[in-house]
């Protein structure tokens, strides 16, 4: 039994959306969060400075003891997984291959991918379903301006509305009835994109199929830890105003945020 923490970082509020889901499936794990508020958006940035966000909040969850990594980012798992497992000797899970092995389980042959414009140019996304799947037909969309609404906690503000219409339209067009949710922060608009789509739809939220890889891998490797006997614990690279209240809704509890260089 291992009561080291389980450490998650993103570029901001997004990853708390898998740690909520990490916290349902896992409730004896000690969880710390790493929010890199300071160098938000990761989306509009470029490949080495994503690759060199990733590697410094890596480096600083293994200082803080971490047993294993969780990138709660889809656009640095699409740019630096590969060069995390690289440097570091330490198991790194990111939210795309989980959830592409849920989409395989599922036997899904036409799906929607919302992501941000990073990701979507990485091709990420659309390389892991067509190597499980070269049959399956991709509608990928980049919705860049959803995580900065969504930081500055306006998610259901009427820019909100807007452009969750605006980004809706090819797969409402389509009748896509199946979406995975790939940037962290766009579950906050779950509710949004349904109203919008106006039929049944499946969201895949990529949190949900995180939790279920991680739980998996630490039963095997005898990592669980048998009792939760610290508070989680939440670092920002920045001060912002908005993650403590966004932070709360998402969790439903009042949480400590302390700052990290």
């Amino acid at each position: 039994m291992n009561k080291r923490p389980i450490g998650i970082f993103d570029s901001g509020v997004g990853g708390l959306t898998v740690l909520s889901e990490i916290k349902k499936k896992l409730p004896n794990e000690n969880l710390i969060y790493l929010g890199d508020t300071k160098n938000f958006p990761y989306g509009n940035k470029s490949k080495e400075e994503i690759i060199d966000f990733a590697i410094q909040n890596t480096q600083k969850l293994i200082e803080l003891e971490a047993k294993i990594i969780v990138i709660a980012c889809g656009t640095a798992t699409s740019l630096a997984l590969d060069v995390l497992k690289s440097k570091f000797n330490i198991q790194i899970i990111g939210i795309i291959e989980p959830t592409v092995e849920y989409v395989n389980k599922q036997n899904i042959n036409r799906i929607g991918v919302i992501a941000t414009e990073g990701t979507i140019k990485s091709g990420a996304w659309e390389k892991e379903l067509l190597k499980q799947n070269d049959k399956i037909e991709i509608i990928s969309k980049a919705c860049p301006m959803l995580a900065t609404i969504a930081e500055e906690g306006r998610a259901t503000s009427e820019e909100g509305r807007k452009v969750i219409k605006e980004y809706m339209e090819p797969f409402k067009k389509n009748k896509i009835d199946k979406i995975i949710l790939g940037c962290t922060h766009y579950p906050i608009y779950e509710k949004l994109i349904r109203e919008e789509l106006g039929y049944p739809v499946e969201l895949i939220n990529t949190g949900v199929t995180v939790s279920e890889k991680l739980e998996k891998y630490l039963k095997n490797n005898n990592l669980l830890n048998a009792k939760k006997d610290n508070e989680d614990l939440i670092f920002l690279s920045k001060p912002e105003d908005d993650f403590k209240k966004i932070a709360k809704n998402l969790l439903n509890f009042d949480i400590k945020i302390r700052q990290i260089s």
